[in-house]
């Protein structure tokens, strides 16, 4: 299936009898709580997911957003209304990050049937609703795959054998400025592909083609083994949701460079080189 939907392929699907499970992921680092924005109006019949309750544990050793304990993330889910037979959408308002970790997280543990809102709420011209759904309990059982995602260790020897992108912001990459972990740098062997550059002015994600140009360029291609990391395995989850879209399937180390810059034994490369 696309990783992708259209709002216009979303109202219809969504005025069918089997109509999908349509989650909110609204969540900005650093902003106002998502449930706020969800209050407020959103797209009826959505069901408000947290990311950092529900998409990830508490932050610490395993950096900022490690994955949660698989019984709170099957529990969210079954709470929404996510069956294993039933498709799903997932949008939010942050260029499609947020929701890039809940489509990366249900793909990852088996369901069949995820895609993003191309574009997020901004794309959505329909009426909203303030109005609270209470969706029939869901069945879906995640299974994590025994591949799609990263440990450290993982990331280090991928990046010396496959292709590691960076998906941070460039001057992250170089080390020239960290706002946020102690550590600036990156991964040595890592190349640097912002996930800025993944998606048009408008917040929808640019043509299949023009990222599988881009992408082919870092030697991320069809076959190849490609694993992303980010700050916090947020946005590293829209890079490999732009990969998908480009034909490439693409791991996730989850505890990206907040976890990796936590432990003083890993190596920092920094410059515009892979080191």
């Amino acid at each position: 299936m696309e990783p992708l939907i259209s709002a216009p392929d979303l109202a219809a699907a969504l005025s069918r009898l089997d109509a999908p499970v349509l989650l909110d992921v609204r969540y900005r680092m650093g902003g106002p709580p998502g449930r706020l924005a969800y209050g407020a109006g959103h797209i009826p019949g959505a069901v408000f997911v947290d990311l950092e309750a529900e998409l990830a544990g508490p932050p610490g050793a395993g950096g900022r957003h490690p994955l949660p304990e698989p019984a709170v993330f099957e529990a969210a889910m079954r709470r929404a209304g996510v069956s294993a037979d039933r498709d799903v959408v997932v949008y939010d308002d942050w260029l499609g990050w947020a929701s890039a970790r809940a489509w990366w997280m249900l793909r990852w543990t088996g369901h069949p049937s995820v895609r993003v809102l191309d574009g997020g709420l901004a794309a959505w011209t329909g009426p909203l609703s303030t109005a609270v759904p209470a969706p029939e309990p869901g069945d879906f059982r995640p299974v994590p795959r025994p591949y799609g995602h990263l440990t450290a260790d993982e990331a280090a020897a991928l990046a010396r054998r496959g292709v590691l992108l960076d998906a941070r912001a460039g001057e992250r990459y170089r080390g020239e400025t960290e706002p946020i972990d102690k550590v600036a740098g990156h991964v040595p062997g890592a190349l640097s592909a912002p996930t800025t550059e993944n998606t048009a002015p408008d917040g929808t994600f640019r043509p299949a083609a023009e990222l599988a140009g881009r992408f082919s360029e870092l030697g991320a291609v069809p076959g190849a083994e490609v694993g992303v990391y980010c700050g916090s395995g947020v946005s590293g989850a829209h890079e490999v949701l732009a990969l998908a879209v480009a034909g490439v399937d693409a791991a996730l180390y989850v505890g990206s460079w907040s976890e990796w810059s936590a432990d003083p034994a890993r190596p920092v490369a920094t410059g515009p080189e892979r080191g």
